[in-house]
């Protein structure tokens, strides 16, 4: 090992080693039953032929499946690399502890009933957690089915899924929270001819989790991308380090992560976290990482061979653009539809496109499909198509979908696409007819190959979703003890950021109202870090015309405060022209626990929380992707030009989005959340500006 390397290195190299590779395993309550769960790893890592020592261990037999028992890990030869511990789950605690004692560098925890079975559980976790950061121990699980990593004939689990015989090999790295999961896709990926170069059953992740995992094996130049099945959002900043470091070295990452039903989050102070939702979240988490979140389990599988063809975007160029060659025009039009009710257009081919197929004697009907018809099973016709659509400015992406001869004809069907394998751009195929053969012949060649329209089109637009990593946040530290500013302050905060508000005074509450440095009407709010939601309370008094009325709005405040909030200390009102914009929206920041800063924008007044019509990103964002963001916003259409209709100042607001949002990178002003709500778009080349704001400090 190089020793010059930098430390964080040499440490995931050996936490790679210690977990897929070891030189050593010991199997922690072993059984003789090699039909049992606990008698399963033995058999399996006979049969991979591990070539590393076992260790089975059981005080209750000399032997175990004809190989020598040990009483204790005490007893063994030497101290284990890895242990995988197979009993039940009140001998867990003890079994680590032992294993820490010794030396052991990684335990693999096979038994349930933690944090997911109640608070004896959550505690017996919690003391598990705090054993592997006293004593460095890293440990795998609880409920993890284990590792297997074909390489080295690692088949440490006990997963039943892998009594079948012939693993499959391949360059895909699978990280699953779910065990059953990594039995389902060998299974699948079998059937395919799809191989892995490791699968990690990474379970409750007490101690390692997937980020962690997955970044202790970037430099393995065997594995050219990730699968990940993710249950929950947690380890966000380790799933985030992996992730950006991926992107950096070409490295694909697929996610399938449950959670799309799940309700939104529950609402903070401000109206972010409930408005924004926890998937929505993770899913702008996930996209900004440049992970490609899929819906369909079967794309998990088939995403990986396009993903590898299709570079992350940047700013300046990305591949959006799809064109569609078939010789069924059915089958064509179910991914045509697919793919357009995942945003994803079919681009229809152009005049001169079409003259190029007229002067190569292929006929195609113009429209966004070019169907051959049954003459594009013939090669000469479908290769010469395929051909002319890589030259044609106007594709990014060339989809081919194969008709029934994929079935009877399999290796004529397929063979102009898998001679059209190292095209210049991107090429996949999707078969509308179950055709096991040609599928088979098209992965091995390379190509990108799909059973069915949904599973092709959620590929195609999660690929197109991803988002390449941008400015990453400052660490900010614990912010859990943030309380909230009144008003005013908050309007500070807003200065240093340079985000626009309507100008502001503050009085005493108690009177008497002082003279304004700006006309009249104005608005009166009690302005207090106690009182957050100033209507619910009275707290707000509209279309003041005069002095008078000033001091007759303070009257009424101190009056609404006793019946309403008698509990709340107040002793200043803010006071503010009155503010008219063509539209108005809210935006808002928050640090999410596992997601880290995060900023939305979100269309304003009764269209914030029933239509939820918003955009979400990590923060920080630059202005370029703040005007993505408003784009996304349908409200805004309103305010775009739209029909000869004025037009509001959207750069102004891609500013102030993007200002508001560098609220990550500006750890020193400890900002846990901070809402402008509403922020009032003016006419174009009037800006924009903020009239009321909430913000929560440590």
């Amino acid at each position: 090992m190089n020793t010059s390397a930098p430390a964080s290195t040499r440490a995931d190299a050996t936490l790679a080693q210690a977990l897929l590779a070891p030189a050593s395993v010991a199997l922690y309550g072993a059984s003789d039953d090699a039909g049992k769960t606990a008698g399963r790893p033995l058999k399996f890592l006979r049969a991979a032929g591990f070539q590393g020592r076992i260790y089975p261990i059981n005080p209750n037999r000399e032997t175990v499946q004809g190989e020598t028992a040990y009483a204790s890990l005490a007893a063994l030869p030497e101290v284990p690399e890895h242990v995988f511990i197979l009993t039940p789950t009140s001998t867990v605690l003890e079994a680590v502890a032992e294993c820490a004692r010794l030396g052991v560098k990684v335990v693999t925890i096979l038994a349930s009933g933690f944090s997911e079975s109640g608070p004896e559980g959550a505690a017996r976790e919690q003391a598990l957690r705090v054993l592997a950061k006293e004593t460095g121990i890293r440990v795998l699980g609880p409920s993890s089915l284990g590792v297997i990593n074909p390489g080295a004939g690692l088949v440490l689990t006990a997963n039943a899924a892998f009594a079948e015989p012939e693993l499959p090999r391949g360059k895909v790295f699978v990280a699953s929270h779910s065990g059953s999961m990594i039995g389902a896709l060998v299974s699948r990926g079998k059937a395919r001819g799809v191989g892995f170069a490791g699968l990690v059953s990474v379970g409750g992740e007490a101690d390692l989790c997937v980020g962690e995992i997955c970044s202790a094996t970037l430099d393995d130049p065997s594995i050219e991308g990730y699968l990940l099945f993710l249950e929950t959002l947690h380890h966000g900043d380790q799933l985030r380090a992996f992730a950006v470091e991926a992107a950096k070295r070409g490295k694909p990452v697929i996610a399938y992560k449950l959670g799309r039903s799940a309700a939104a989050a529950e609402m903070a102070a401000t109206h972010t976290g409930a408005l924004a939702g926890e998937d929505d979240i993770a899913d702008a988490f996930l996209k900004d990482l440049g992970i490609a979140r899929v819906g369909i389990l079967e794309a998990l599988l088939e995403t990986f061979p396009l993903a590898k063809r299709i570079p992350l975007p940047t700013r300046d160029s990305s591949l959006r653009r799809v064109g569609v060659v078939t010789t069924t025009g059915g089958g064509a039009a179910m991914a045509v539809d697919q793919l357009g009710i995942r945003d994803v257009v079919v681009e229809p081919v152009s005049a001169e496109t079409l003259a190029r197929f007229e002067a190569a004697g292929i006929g195609v009907s113009p429209g966004r499909v070019l169907d051959l018809t049954l003459a594009g099973t013939n090669y000469n016709v479908m290769k010469g198509a395929l051909d002319i659509m890589f030259d044609a400015p106007e594709f990014d992406v060339v989809l081919a979908v194969v008709g029934s001869s994929a079935r009877f004809q399999p290796h004529l069907a397929v063979k102009p696409i898998i001679d059209s394998a190292s095209s210049s751009k991107p090429l996949a195929a999707m078969l509308v007819p179950d055709a096991p053969e040609a599928l088979r012949s098209l992965t091995e060649a390379g190509v990108p190959c799909f059973r069915s329209p949904e599973a092709c089109a959620d590929a195609i637009a999660s690929l197109f979703a991803r988002r390449a990593p941008g400015q990453q946040p400052l660490d900010a530290g614990d912010l859990s003890s943030a309380k909230p500013l009144s008003e005013a302050q908050a309007y500070a905060v807003l200065d240093r950021l340079g985000v626009p508000h309507a100008p502001a005074v503050t009085m005493p509450l108690a009177g008497p109202a002082s003279t304004l440095p700006f006309a009249f009407p104005v608005v009166a709010k009690v302005c207090s870090p106690e009182i957050l939601h100033k209507t619910e309370v009275g707290g707000v008094v509209l279309g003041i015309q005069n002095q008078r009325e000033l001091e007759s709005a303070l009257s009424t405040l101190r009056d609404n405060l006793r019946e309403r909030a008698a509990d709340k200390r107040c002793d200043e009102v803010l006071v503010q022209p009155m503010t008219k914009g063509l539209t108005e929206v809210l935006v808002g920041y928050r640090v999410d626990p596992e997601a880290g800063p995060i900023v939305m924008l979100a269309a304003g007044g009764i269209w914030a929380e029933v239509a939820r019509d918003r955009s979400i990103r990590l923060a920080p964002v630059t202005v370029d992707v703040a005007r993505d963001m408003i784009a996304e916003v349908k409200a805004l259409k309103t305010v775009s030009g739209l029909r000869g209709k004025q037009k509001g100042d959207l750069e102004a607001l891609a500013k102030a989005v993007s200002a508001l949002s560098q609220l990550a990178v500006k750890p020193d002003l400890r900002i846990a959340e901070a809402e402008v709500n509403p922020l009032m778009v003016l006419p174009e080349g009037q800006g924009v500006l903020a009239v009321d704001a909430l913000v929560l400090q440590a």
